[in-house]
């Protein structure tokens, strides 16, 4: 695993390194909390190093990532990943349904995503999943190999740093071929799973496009500026034309496709340790493209 080193500039002489690693460095107070209770997590100069230590210009800041990461708690199961991007810091993996993120207690034993890429990643892997996606959603999905970047990932969810876009099949269309949802969105007290929109809710935004019309349906690009459990599934549904499939908001027809219309297919981020801008994309799986030429 990558280690982060600064050294210290003129300007930053005289700053602690609490100060360093949280402007400069953007480890979060967690982070940082378990790094400084290791041997090797945090040097100066390759001397074990306080947070409340003094830093001079030329100095030499490093930070093992490594030392911070604590063991994976799911077991490496072996299957077919289609892996769109890989370095030392993360990958994004394209992922098929129907196929869990992560183990939930309620399908006890099922294989998911996580135990795939643990096996991927290999003996000893660390693994933080940066976004989640439904069993029944197909596409991109970020997961960091350290807490580090799944920090810096995290802070710029729904924001110009992190940008994910959707492709649905809908029953009908909306009326306007684009716009805003601009609606709240809370539990449904009557069902363990399900959402619904409410007033007291949590604030939920979407921003939706109308690519195309095909037989009573429409094909729609999805962008969500916030990030709430069903969000993209309940807007639509709100909008008089929920996702084809959506057996919870919708009506559940596994004769036309055996889960919600809803694919992520483009994932643009900036490189947390690189600075680099990624865009990566997904194309529309088999099962989205038949209802399309029905």
């Amino acid at each position: 695993m990558a280690a982060l080193e600064l050294v210290v500039t003129g300007a930053q002489s005289g700053r602690t390194v609490k100060s360093l690693l949280k402007s400069e460095l953007e480890i979060s107070a967690a982070l940082m909390g378990r790094l400084k209770r290791t041997e090797t997590g945090l040097t100066v100069n390759g001397q074990r190093a306080f947070t409340t230590a003094v830093l001079r210009e030329g100095d030499r800041l490093a930070v093992d990532l490594a030392a911070a990461e604590r063991p994976a708690t799911v077991r490496p199961v072996p299957m077919e990943l289609e892996i769109l991007f890989e370095d030392e810091h993360l990958l994004v993996v394209n992922k098929p349904a129907p196929l869990a993120s992560i183990p939930s207690s309620l399908v006890p034993g099922e294989p998911t995503l996580a135990e795939g890429l643990l096996h991927h990643l290999g003996e000893g892997a660390s693994l933080h999943l940066v976004n989640r996606l439904d069993r029944g959603t197909t596409g991109l999905l970020a997961a960091a190999k350290s807490a580090w970047i799944h920090d810096c990932l995290r802070r710029r969810m729904h924001a110009e740093g992190f940008r994910r876009t959707y492709l649905a099949v809908c029953e009908g269309a909306p009326e306007r071929e684009e716009g805003r949802v601009e609606l709240p969105i809370g539990r449904d007290p009557a069902s363990a799973v399900r959402r619904r929109v409410d007033p007291n809710g949590k604030p939920a935004e979407t921003e939706y496009r109308v690519l195309s019309h095909t037989g009573g349906r429409a094909l729609v690009e999805l962008t969500p500026h916030t990030g709430r459990t069903h969000q993209l599934r309940v807007h639509m549904a709100a909008l008089g034309c929920p996702l084809t499939g959506d057996w919870l908001y919708g009506t559940e027809d596994r004769t036309l496709i055996a889960r919600p219309a809803l694919h992520a297919a483009r994932l643009a981020l900036r490189h947390p340790a690189s600075g680099e801008e990624l865009a990566l994309d997904a194309p529309l799986p088999e099962d989205m493209r038949k209802l399309l030429e029905r």
